[in-house]
């Protein structure tokens, strides 16, 4: 099987995954209490019983009489669930086809251009946690591995065992009462990736204020996940340096640095260059909405849960019909890093 046809018939494959997903959750909404209709019935009723009792003159209190069948035809009709459910789903996956997401109860607003505003703070943790993730990690992984055993493979592990242990958003509320200035020092800031003077800040200027305001949550972010990569970089180095073809290189006299970086180094970080999309794609939407609820940071994660709060149904199915589908292009991106970094491995084995 060539390359080709092994990326086609993945994509082929994705198609049922993705359509069952969104299905079930479809399915799902349709049983889900509270949804626009009533909310916007129940705003209905309470306005109705304020204008009625507010009315005096001894009249009958009827806000709790409801709203008249006609009204609620109407807004069936204006959140389009006057069609049956199989119409509205298979208008909603036409849509989708050509990315059209729908447009938002609750912002009234175009879904991809709600997410497309979102962006650019979940990208800026993202890539953040992503990189400064694998450059403590990897370096301090095969560091430990190289010293299995002494003072400083000790010490360390326990740094990063406490570090592993402790939330991200407890790590957060730490920082903001130590120096975001809840109680001690108010070195950072406690909302926010800019200041409200951005615009009028110098190139320099807004570099260093855009640093300022992401330390904090960028250090929650990193805390946890940093310690789970060391400890696989230096279980997979000490895995190989164990192996035959290491000890053989060094009888033949080659030195410590030629076999670890030239022998060991390349087989070391297979697993770590085949989990690089996932962790790429994992630090955009992983734990985002505890840090960007905690730091006032209006990002994705942030708004998938308001919108799942306030049964703003596009914006449910959008950003799962968005996330489903970029988690099954990297999975697809894994396997191929996978015979890119190994090319012993065979595409049958990865199609099983």
């Amino acid at each position: 099987m060539n390359i080709w046809a092994y990326i086609l018939k993945r994509i082929l494959l994705m198609v049922p995954t993705l359509l069952g997903v969104i299905a079930i959750t479809f399915a799902v909404i349709q049983f889900v209490p509270g949804g626009p209709v009533e909310q916007m019935v129940q705003e209905l009723r309470g306005r109705a019983g304020v204008h009625e009792s507010a009315g005096g003159g001894g009249g009958a209190y009827r806000g709790r009489q409801g709203v008249d069948a006609e009204r609620i035809k109407e807004i069936k009709a204006l959140y389009g669930f006057d069609k049956p459910p199989l119409e509205r789903f298979a208008l909603m996956l036409k849509g989708f086809a050509t990315f059209d997401l729908g447009k938002s109860f609750y912002h009234h607003s175009d879904v991809w251009e709600l997410v497309k505003s979102k962006m650019p703070v979940s990208i800026t943790i993202g890539l953040w946690t992503f990189f400064l993730t694998y450059l403590i990690s990897v370096p301090l992984g095969v560091a430990k591995a190289v010293r299995e055993g002494s003072r400083f493979d000790s010490v360390s592990s326990a740094v990063v065992l406490v570090g592993y242990s402790i939330p991200g958003f407890v790590l957060g509320v730490f920082l903001l009462v130590v120096f975001g200035g809840g109680s001690f020092l108010q070195w950072f800031p406690l909302r926010g990736l800019t200041s409200d003077n951005w615009d009028q800040l110098s190139l320099l200027g807004k570099v260093g204020d855009y640093l300022w305001h992401i330390t904090l949550p960028i250090i929650a972010s990193v805390a946890g996940s940093f310690a789970t990569m060391t400890m696989l970089t230096k279980n997979t180095f000490l895995e190989e340096i164990r192996k035959q073809y290491v000890l053989t290189a060094r009888a033949k006299g080659l030195s410590e640095n030629k076999v670890l970086y030239k022998h060991v180094f390349r087989n070391a970080l297979i697993p770590l260059v085949t989990g690089f999309p996932a962790a790429f794609i994992g630090a955009f939407f992983a734990g985002s909405l505890l840090i960007e609820t905690l730091f006032s940071l209006d990002g994705l994660g942030l708004l998938s849960y308001e919108s799942v709060i306030r049964r703003d149904y596009p914006v449910v199915m959008g950003t799962l019909y968005l996330f489903t589908l970029i988690g099954l292009v990297v999975k697809l991106l894994g396997d191929l890093c996978y015979l890119w970094v190994d090319p012993r491995v065979q595409f049958e084995s990865l199609a099983k």
